[in-house]
């Protein structure tokens, strides 16, 4: 069976990256673990409104030192890594010592501003730079002889 590919339309014409990153985000969708939210924050600065989009993930238990965020190649991955502390004494575990990692894909000119860990919540605030907007006028040479 042949696989139909999503940007397989010639009419799209470099969009391949896209397609690999949606793939990616699409394998690493199918785990549940951490819970997380997206949502859209509109603050006010010195230019008007500013939309800040902040992912927050549930990583109770986890330290700052047990988790990595990087930012790279237009993917954000945030990873959690607790270790098992051998002195203690569980009766009953129901709190797993669990790792994870959990990808984002980033859009053009989306940027991390902060990251934050409060309250058993990890938030990354990221923002949408502005491009800067121009239109070109391309030439016509003619071959004609």
């Amino acid at each position: 069976m042949t696989r139909m590919a999503t940007f397989s339309s010639p009419l799209f014409l470099g969009f391949e990256e896209l397609e690999r990153a949606l793939e990616q985000v699409a394998r690493s969708a199918s785990d549940g673990y951490p819970p997380y939210n997206i949502e859209r924050i509109r603050t006010a600065n010195a230019d008007g409104q500013q939309a800040i989009i902040r992912i927050t993930l549930a990583v109770a238990g986890f330290t700052t030192d047990d988790l990595d965020i990087v930012e790279e190649e237009k993917k954000l991955t945030i990873r959690g890594k607790q270790t098992d502390d051998g002195a203690r004494e569980f009766l009953h575990r129901g709190i797993a010592a669990r790792q994870f990692q959990r990808a984002f894909v980033l859009a053009d000119g989306i940027e991390v501003q902060s990251a934050d860990l409060k309250n058993g919540l990890l938030m990354i605030d990221l923002v949408r730079l502005e491009p800067e907007r121009l239109a070109r006028k391309i030439s016509i040479t003619s071959s004609d002889t």
